[in-house]
């Protein structure tokens, strides 16, 4: 991690490597996010069914994905907060709900996309 003095290339190569060492830390020790990939693995192809055009098809796949997206981060939050201590914090508090928060706005997304695509999709 954190390869100092890295450019071109080389710092893209080792950029990439801490992000799938990201996505495997998660994968490992985060249950929610394994969910979230179970389900996107079924939007994907549901997605594409579903949708009309590559936009609708997009925002079906996307708006799940953006549900993985915003897990990592609030796993990220999570750690960060829990490495500096044990102890309650209002502030520390504050920023695991909030991250948490993120996590609901992206299911609530992804529901109204799917849902309005899917509505529209409804004959009459």
């Amino acid at each position: 991690m954190g390869q100092k003095g890295l450019t071109g290339i080389p710092r893209l190569i080792a950029a990439f490597g801490n992000s799938v060492a990201g996505i495997k830390v998660c994968w490992r020790q985060e249950e929610a996010f394994r969910q979230e990939i179970y389900v996107l693995m079924l939007a994907i192809p549901m997605g594409i069914w579903l949708g009309d055009d590559g936009v609708e098809r997009s925002m079906l796949i996307g708006s799940v994905l953006l549900i993985a997206i915003v897990e990592t981060l609030n796993s990220a939050v999570e750690a960060v907060v829990d490495r500096i201590g044990d102890e309650y914090h209002e502030l520390s508090g504050y920023a695991k709900d909030i991250a948490s928060a993120g996590v609901l706005l992206s299911n609530f997304l992804a529901l109204m996309v799917w849902g309005l695509i899917a509505y529209d999709k409804l004959p009459g």
